[in-house]
């Protein structure tokens, strides 16, 4: 008997049970049970319960997708063009580079209409099989050292500066699977404020190296550097640094040993502005150096601080065993420096922002990849030698060897029929 016939059965005898003597509900409730299979006492809170009421079902209405296929195609070109940002930085994006898109994609007007109205919820929904394809990859490798470290303050509280000009340092390896030798390393220097990143490639972690690169990177900002944190890597914690520091008047920090959240900021930029750019492989050579800065200064420098938003955590709220993270709107950081900067520097930044195209400019990037991609040192780690085979065992052993397996075999197993051992002769 189906659900439905059980409640029209039901509805049939429930006025009729309540209005019956005592001995009639008896009969009733005895027929109800037998034919619909009920347990006694639930089918008795069945009919003294409230009367059944007729149920509409509802029909399900499925409703055609309100994006298209042309919409979602040029949301996805978008977002492979702009290096696959999160949905949030990919709708703040959205409106800098849809000027471009329209040349390049020939977007009609209600296709244009329709990726500025598009939210991050929808976005995330109708990306999601791409964004699943998307390997994952692990962090790399740094190592600290122990130089000065008595006359660098260790910085543990939180970062709460409302000015440019404080940043975190750090270096990503590029030794692919054999840290021997020198390979190249990747400065980072990210502005806690603004989210501006510089990078440069140096060989090896010499002292000297490092300070000519930050050197260079200091003149490349559009801001004073006023404070740097670091690691407690001696390419870091050494004399160089320090007195550089000390001779322009920048405030030189470090975190703790072993505790990567207090360069948090750092972190996440080097994977997301080194390592899904140059994955892990290894690059020792110098035209490979001369290549990645050439990258690091141009096109890199310019699609990531001009056109690429990026979020900053406001606070974290605690919520039972849940730690809720709000976040601000999404912003590119040259548009955080627009009144705190070099007013010049910023009106230059802009009108460049103006005239370039971020479709040619991650497409120049992709075809700069290419031949560096090509410059890695694939090194393969030595195989542990081989083992030679052992000789065949001769036909005297091969016979003793059996006998001595029927033997445990017979002793193992007490009621199986003992064999008589036999003499073997070589």
């Amino acid at each position: 008997m189906s659900g439905k016939s059980k409640w029209d059965y039901l509805k049939a005898i429930y006025f009729r049970y309540r209005k019956a003597s005592k001995p009639l509900r008896s009969r009733i409730l005895d027929e109800f049970c037998q034919i619909c299979r009920y347990n006694r006492k639930y089918a008795i809170r069945l009919l003294n319960g409230p009367a059944p009421q007729k149920t509409n079902t509802p029909t399900s209405q499925s409703r055609r997708p309100t994006y298209g296929a042309k919409v979602i195609w040029a949301l996805t070109a978008i977002w492979q063009a702009a290096g696959y940002p999160c949905s949030a930085r990919l709708k703040a994006l959205l409106p800098l580079w849809l000027p471009w898109a329209i040349k390049h994609l020939t977007l009609s007007t209600q296709v244009q209409k329709q990726l500025l109205t598009i939210s991050p919820a929808t976005i995330d929904r109708r990306l999601g099989v791409k964004k699943r394809q998307l390997q994952k990859r692990l962090y790399g490798r740094t190592k600290p050292g122990t130089l000065l470290k008595h006359h660098i303050p260790i910085k543990t509280d939180s970062w709460n500066v409302q000015s440019p000009g404080f940043t975190e340092i750090d270096l990503v390896s590029h030794s692919g699977n054999s840290a021997s030798g020198d390979f190249l390393y990747s400065l980072n220097v990210t502005d806690i404020h603004s989210t501006w990143v510089e990078t440069r490639a140096v060989m090896g972690k010499s002292q000297i190296g490092v300070l000519d690169a930050m050197k260079d990177i200091q003149q490349a900002l559009p801001f004073k550097l006023l404070g740097i944190d670091s690691d407690n890597g001696s390419e870091f914690i050494n004399y160089h640094l320090k007195t550089f520091c000390d001779q322009n008047q920048i405030q030189f920090t470090r975190g703790r040993p072993y505790k990567k959240d207090d360069n948090a900021h750092i972190e996440q930029k080097n994977w997301t502005h080194v390592r899904k750019i140059f994955g892990y492989e290894r690059y020792d050579s110098q035209p490979a150096l001369e290549a990645m800065n050439d990258l690091y200064q141009n096109e890199l420098r310019i699609l990531q601080n001009l056109f690429l938003p990026s979020m900053k955590l406001l606070e974290k709220t605690r919520i039972g065993s849940k730690l809720k993270r709000r976040y601000d709107q999404p912003c590119t950081p040259l548009d955080r420096l627009c009144s705190q900067a070099d007013p010049l520097k910023i009106h230059k930044l802009k009108n460049l922002r103006e005239s370039i195209d971020p479709f040619a400019l991650a497409k120049s990037i992709e075809q700069k990849l290419e031949p560096i991609y090509l410059m890695a040192n694939r090194r393969i780690s030595p195989n542990p030698p081989p083992q030679p085979s052992p000789e065949p065992l001769t036909r005297a052993e091969r016979r003793a060897l059996q006998e001595i397996s029927e033997f445990l075999g017979t002793m193992l197993n007490p009621k199986k029929k003992k064999l008589p051992l036999r003499r073997v002769t070589s």
